[in-house]
């Protein structure tokens, strides 16, 4: 909203739109779509990773540290030593979280240049991403090349492609959705699950995997994944780039390593991949019955099924979590922290790392109304929608309910029948909004439901 304000308020001709961390980006790629100027999308760059006790460490280390910390297996010394080393200087965070994962479905889905995302935040490489983005720029309006003649179904479709094969966030679910309601093309939340169902997870990334966004950029960067998922037929190489080529014909144009020369445990050829399944999966049930987002990494179960425990927001949670008070075998809900509920989606990093933090990535199941960081792994499952505070069903749960995950079977149910869920809603106090007045107020009442992309304005177009 501000970008298109002051966009329009100062008759500008063009748009290069700088981001550096999670949320950002999708902002600046909506407000490019919106006003629909002839735009470039320019990433701020990835952190270098830290070092500590002899490895490369990220802020999920640090984290998941807390939760090792709480669970009385890392001393408070060893806690602040590794959150000293872990940000060794500027940049967004360093692995496959959710910065990176936009920064590369901005290359993919055309509205950046290919090879822009990797380079690291403190690097020359990356002064010169941001000369090349002025380049295209001033081509853009002498072209009139605006965002709309690059995005088309394709352009989503081959973004969420490379989402999934490279193991990105969660969050991107909801920012592809939102970018495709500004951009008026549909989109709905199955289409993840279709494509994740027929495109391989490649990438050894962090969370999900061991390497970080400056290994990505030292193998070749984006496009090596890109020219691997083209060749094997999961992404159109015919679609439209910010620079008017096709994403096939930009390929061309770039010097990149063969793929006999780049490391197996890192990149895997699509005929040879780590799943053959991307990372994403749509579940849903009679919990949630528009949807919800799991991100599958390997270290989790795919069934889970037991009584819950319900936290009406997330700091119950992160107390009984850090008091020692989880099993083996438990299931997590925390709900209210929906679009509307928070309001915001503000997300459960806290939780899911302090879970993960105490050994329980695989064994202990949480699920959400709200948000995840795209550092969160394990049987973390997230957007369920509707959301509580707009009657969802999760808001009918109760402590000892039995909760069953069925993540093969893409399914989110409660033993209760239609009618229970039915009447413990109707019988149910609705908690009050936390804010009545100011910006949050006005946008809780505005957000849509989470499997729409949680935007203000679904569809909306200016003519």
């Amino acid at each position: 909203d501000s970008v298109e304000l002051v966009a329009f308020g100062e008759r500008m001709d063009a748009l290069v739109t700088v981001a550096g961390c999670d949320k950002n980006l999708p902002g600046m790629m909506m407000a490019a779509i919106r006003t629909d100027l002839p735009s470039v999308f320019c990433y701020g760059g990835s952190i270098l990773p830290g070092e500590h006790g002899g490895r490369e460490v990220t802020v999920q280390d640090v984290f998941e540290g807390v939760g090792t910390y709480a669970e009385g297996e890392m001393s408070r010394e060893e806690l602040d030593d590794l959150e000293r080393s872990a940000c060794p200087g500027a940049g967004s965070c360093g692995g496959m979280f959710t910065a990176n994962t936009m920064a590369s479905i901005a290359e993919a889905i055309g509205l950046a240049p290919l090879g822009s995302a990797s380079p690291p935040a403190e690097s020359d490489e990356r002064r010169a991403v941001a000369r090349e983005a002025g380049e295209i720029a001033l081509d853009a309006v002498a072209e009139d090349r605006k965002p709309s003649d690059i995005l088309t179904r394709a352009s989503f479709e081959n973004a969420i492609a490379l989402q999934v094969a490279m193991g990105g966030s969660t969050n991107a679910v909801l920012h592809l959705l939102a970018m495709a309601a500004e951009a008026d093309i549909d989109l709905d939340i199955e289409t993840f699950d279709e494509i994740s169902r027929r495109t391989p997870k490649i990438a050894n990334l962090q969370p999900g995997g061991t390497r970080v966004m400056k290994d990505l950029h030292d193998a070749g960067g984006v496009p090596v994944v890109i020219r691997r998922l083209i060749e094997g037929g999961y992404m159109d190489g015919d679609a439209m780039t910010v620079t008017g080529r096709t994403i096939a014909e930009e390929l061309d144009e770039l010097d990149l390593p063969d793929d006999e020369s780049i490391d197996a445990d890192f990149l895997r050829p699509v005929s040879d991949p780590f799943y053959e399944e991307g990372a994403i999966r749509i579940l849903t049930g009679n919990l949630a019955p528009d949807g919800a987002v799991i991100k599958v990494t390997g270290e989790e179960g795919l069934r889970h099924e037991g009584p819950v425990r319900v936290f009406e927001r997330e700091e119950g949670a992160m107390e009984y979590v850090q008091e020692g008070h989880v099993d083996s075998g438990d299931v997590l809900c925390i709900r209210n922290e929906g679009p509307k509920g928070g309001p915001g989606m503000r997300e459960m990093l806290g939780v899911t790392s302090a879970v993960a933090g105490q050994g329980h990535a695989e064994d202990v199941a949480l699920f959400t109304d709200g948000r995840f960081s795209g550092a969160t792994r394990g049987f973390s499952i997230g957007h369920v929608a509707p959301e509580a505070f707009a009657d969802g069903p999760i808001a009918a749960l109760e402590d000892g309910d039995r909760v069953t995950i069925d993540v093969t079977e893409r399914t989110l149910e409660v033993d209760l029948t239609d009618a229970e869920i039915e009447s413990r809603l109707t019988e149910r106090e609705r908690p009050d909004p936390d804010y009545t007045s100011g910006v949050l107020a006005k946008y809780g009442a505005m957000f849509g439901s989470a499997a729409e992309g949680a935007v203000t304005n679904p569809g909306a177009k200016r003519e």
